[in-house]
């Protein structure tokens, strides 16, 4: 894809995160064609808001996540020192058209993935992790019917991202935790919303881990040690609103929450 028409899908969807507003497509002319046109357009908007880059998340991990915006699998994105807060944090939600939270399995690497030829195994990938934190995800979408907008142009969007909000290591030994099985309570003012269990995202959080190194590498991009990853909802997404005191349990693994302010 030329650089002009990426520069040209990467400045109007810059444009919608900063003023809020939503866009029904791209123009056709700068409208991405497949995965690698998409990660171009979302590299440059991450260039456009002169952010530091703190990690990566996936989106649509989940059969409900990938219900919610309508692709069938899998989509990675970046995060953003800005749009990122720690738990205990107040946050203003400000625009946002999808209005609802998810609870997340988040792996921090002490060691790279560089980009490989052949495809790292969930051995490879869990080897270069230091430690594992509860997370809290809040989408958001620049495309008003982001639900019929198409993997690729979501992609672009940066997999829908928008607020993050990262808990601390857990001291538990995670390792010998089947997180399969592990069970997350979602709360919103003290009511629990949803229950979910880690095997909701892409059937274990270590197997969606690995998943984004190797789809990652196949776009000739590595992952950095010091780098989050949030491996997606392991809860139906729950409704939002301002006022709300979001609180998600993760059991021996530990609590993270948020107010939005």
């Amino acid at each position: 894809m030329d650089q002009k028409l990426i520069d040209k899908a990467a400045q109007i969807i810059w444009d919608c995160w900063n003023t809020g507003k939503t866009i029904s497509d791209l123009p056709k002319d700068c409208k991405p064609k497949n995965k690698n046109s998409a990660y171009e357009i979302q590299k440059r908007v991450i260039e456009m808001s002169q952010s530091k880059q703190i990690g990566w998340k996936i989106a649509a991990t989940s059969e409900n996540g990938q219900n919610h915006i309508g692709v069938s699998g899998p989509l990675a994105g970046r995060l953003l020192d800005h749009r990122s807060r720690v738990t205990g944090d107040n946050l203003t939600l400000g625009p946002n058209i999808m209005r609802v939270a998810e609870a997340e399995f988040c792996f921090k690497l002490g060691d790279d993935l560089p980009i490989k030829k052949s495809a790292y195994t969930v051995d490879e990938v869990l080897s270069a992790v230091d430690t594992l934190h509860p997370a809290i995800e809040i989408p958001d979408s620049r495309y008003l019917n982001f639900e019929a907008a198409g993997e690729v142009q979501l992609i672009a969007d940066n997999a829908c991202a928008s607020w993050f909000i990262l808990g601390e290591k857990t001291t538990a030994d995670w390792r010998s935790i089947d997180l399969r099985e592990h069970q997350v309570d979602a709360s919103v003012n003290g009511v629990v919303k949803e229950k979910g269990v880690g095997k909701n995202v892409l059937g274990d959080p270590r197997l969606a881990l690995t998943w984004i190194a190797n789809e990652l590498s196949q776009e000739k991009i590595g992952l950095k040690a010091g780098e989050i990853i949030t491996t997606g909802t392991c809860v139906s997404p729950f409704c939002i609103k301002p006022g709300d005191f979001i609180d998600l349990d993760f059991g021996q693994i530990g609590e993270v929450s948020v107010t939005l302010s």
